[in-house]
């Protein structure tokens, strides 16, 4: 056996100098991954405490690039100051006046004392006016229904006559249209449970109205609008061209000890959203969703189970979502990561963006929209691609810059689709703000209570979300509704949708002007 000068043998040598090789290596690996979680970690706190605007700082984009100079210390404490660079001032908008003109007014007119005494001394020479905003709140009242019975004078023997019963939606029912409306828009638009709302009742009103039977008043509600809601669907698909977009919401499960989650699936076009409840993700609930007569654009993130559903619907085609990726490389941006570069990325669609905000300001048309993108966004896009295709052999795959990149390119023929044709928008942001509202109310009502009331959830939220669309008081559509529905037929159900029932109110506002 060989021994080295230590005394050791060559074999023990070799031994730990492979080991101390192979803690090296771990060591490096460590650091790596300690690296990488200090950048989620850094992400996260960004995310949740940091500047949530995608603005980006021109100057800061020059100076990464060279174009300018970096500012030099002064010379010593006495140099003057530089003056500080700011932005160009916004013009500004339009003051509204204090209080509306189209409020109701009441007058109330306040004399001197010695002009109210003696009246007839004085003259009046002018006045001074000076208003204040002011509410009256709601209040309950009964309403009584009084059928009359009448017999003829004549003819003692004929039979009484008495007003037959109008139609109500439910009979014997307790809550009436307006009460009704008041509890679904104080729920879904103010987002307050309904055990808040029995707590506001009993001590503001003394009314004492158990939240059990609001409840069964707002299932009452969902049943009869949801064929206004499948209307409301049928009226979206009509121009072949929808966003679609899904959000967890907790349901109760009895016997499991916990909640569940749910999904509400939720469809965007131009005349209005619609809420479908599911109880998972897979595609089959889009194939549930969307009928198979339907032809056309569907606009949507990345998930899975759009690309399963367009591969059992040939005749629908999928649209990606700018905003996807302009938010990863934002990301990557903040994080200092390929700092310069990812700002010219974020500049480049920046650009897009001014471009599509133009068209809309503009109100231009499908084939101005589709001409126009096609003369100045295609050139930006194909800067945009030959720049992604050249960073995929620079960058680690796994680092945010590189995993934007590879979104990017991987939805290339998804994001390009928008170009050729004129109704699709640049992103499905329309939809995502369709979602917000409830994901504001899960906040305060925090879950369903079961898995088979969720579409009653989902119908009222399609029409409550139909009216913001059209500009309509969701309160005096469901009253107005609510109040015609048990005397209409099903054939006349196209005209109270929210669309229409806004067209008919234009209309008459007009006639009576």
């Amino acid at each position: 056996m060989r021994l080295s000068n230590s005394g050791m043998s060559d074999e023990r040598v070799d031994e730990l100098k492979k080991e101390i090789e192979r803690l090296e290596t771990l060591v490096a690996q460590k650091d790596q991954q300690i690296a990488w979680l200090n950048l989620k970690l850094d992400a996260l706190a960004r995310r949740y405490f940091g500047r949530k605007s995608e603005e980006l700082d021109r100057r800061q984009l020059e100076f990464l690039l060279g174009l300018v100079d970096p500012p030099m210390p002064p010379a010593s404490t006495d140099a003057a100051i530089p003056e500080a660079v700011t932005k160009p001032r916004r013009p500004n908008k339009p003051r509204a006046p204090r209080c509306p003109d189209n409020l109701p007014v009441e007058i109330e007119v306040i004399d001197p004392e010695p002009v109210v005494k003696e009246k007839d001394l004085f003259r009046q020479i002018g006045e001074e006016v000076s208003e204040q905003f002011d509410y009256q709140p709601g209040h309950f009242l009964k309403r009584r229904l009084v059928r009359r019975t009448w017999v003829k004078r004549n003819d003692p023997d004929a039979v009484p006559l008495t007003a037959p019963l109008p139609p109500k939606l439910k009979e014997r029912g307790l809550l009436a249209p307006g009460l009704l409306a008041h509890i679904t828009v104080s729920k879904y638009v103010d987002h307050q449970p309904l055990y808040r709302q029995q707590q506001g009742f009993q001590q503001r009103h003394d009314v004492y109205l158990p939240r059990q039977t609001m409840a069964r008043g707002i299932e009452l509600v969902a049943d009869w609008m949801r064929p206004v809601a499948d209307q409301v669907l049928i009226d979206l698909l009509v121009d072949g061209y929808v966003q679609i977009d899904e959000t967890p919401v907790k349901y109760l499960a009895p016997g499991h000890g916990q909640t569940k989650q749910g999904y509400f699936w939720v469809v965007r076009g131009p005349g209005g959203s619609v809420y479908h409840w599911a109880g998972g993700r897979h595609h089959d609930h889009l194939l549930e969703l969307l009928p198979e007569t339907f032809k056309g654009v569907v606009q949507c993130d990345a998930f899975s189970a759009y690309g399963a559903m367009a591969d059992k619907r040939p005749d629908i085609q999928l649209a990606g979502c700018w905003a996807h990726v302009r938010r990863k490389f934002h990301e990557a941006w903040v994080l200092k990561e390929q700092t310069a570069r990812n700002e010219w990325i974020l500049r480049q669609i920046g650009l897009l963006y001014k471009i599509e905000d133009r068209l809309r300001k503009s109100r231009a048309g499908p084939q101005l929209r589709s001409a126009i993108r096609c003369s100045e966004s295609r050139p930006i896009l194909l800067r945009l691609k030959k720049l992604f295709t050249k960073m995929t052999s620079e960058l680690k795959p796994k680092s945010l810059t590189g995993v934007a990149v590879n979104y990017a390119l991987a939805q290339w023929e998804l994001l390009v689709v928008y170009l050729d044709k004129g109704i699709v928008e640049i992103d499905n942001n329309l939809v995502e703000n369709a979602i917000r509202p409830a994901a504001l109310g899960r906040k305060n009502w925090l879950f369903i209570g079961a898995e088979g009331a969720g579409w009653r959830s989902a119908v009222i939220y399609t029409i409550i979300q139909s009216c913001k669309v059209h500009g309509i008081d969701p309160y005096a559509y469901l009253k107005d509704v609510l109040t015609r529905l048990p005397s209409m037929k099903n054939h006349e159900i196209p005209s109270i949708t929210p669309a229409a029932w806004a067209k008919a109110q234009r209309a008459t506002l007009k006639s009576a002007a």
